[in-house]
């Protein structure tokens, strides 16, 4: 069994890890985890600083192993997770975003502003020869996620500077 490297700290280390340590306002996991630190900082063995914290030992050697790797502070946050590769890219994001910003009448429809489901209609019905084939099964959760997170909302929109009767004018003075 590979013994684990002493952590050596500097005297402003320590004195920050203290402050975490006994801190009220950060998150109770960086508290706990500048504790394990300070502890085996002092000399505690693993099994005692986990019974102490009331934990188990995995969990204390991997708080030490990642202060070890990536340094003090660092090592009291988690790392982040890999998750899983996004399937829409930016391109076809901004393709759906182009349709959304357009209005229904651009592309035949009747209706002046898109609701979800015709915009998710027209969407699945070109994606495909658009070539945005990522489309061909788009549900109203994916489309809403796209459309605010660019802060469109392409059913409040409302066309009203735009002038689409031409005798407006006339109509209006005659009134």
């Amino acid at each position: 069994m590979a013994k684990r490297p002493k952590l050596v700290l500097a005297e402003e280390m320590v004195k920050k890890l203290k402050q975490i340590a006994s801190s009220r306002t950060e998150k109770a996991c960086r508290v706990n985890r500048a504790k394990i630190l300070l502890w085996y900082t002092g000399g505690k063995r693993v099994t005692a600083i986990a019974r102490e914290m009331k934990t188990n030992r995995p969990l204390v050697e991997r708080t030490i192993d990642r202060a070890l790797a990536f340094g003090p502070l660092r090592g009291l946050d988690d790392l982040p997770r890999p998750g899983r590769n996004r399937q829409i890219s930016d391109d076809d994001r901004t393709w759906v975003l182009s349709i959304a910003c357009k209005k229904p009448t651009d592309f035949g429809y009747a209706q002046d502003t898109w609701t979800y489901s015709l915009l998710i209609k027209h969407i699945r019905e070109h994606a495909r020869e658009e070539g945005y084939s990522c489309f061909d099964k788009l549900g109203k959760g994916i489309l809403h996620k796209i459309l605010s997170e660019s802060d469109v909302k392409p059913h409040k929109i409302s066309y009203y500077l735009e002038r689409r009767d031409p005798e407006f004018e006339e109509k209006m003075a005659n009134t």
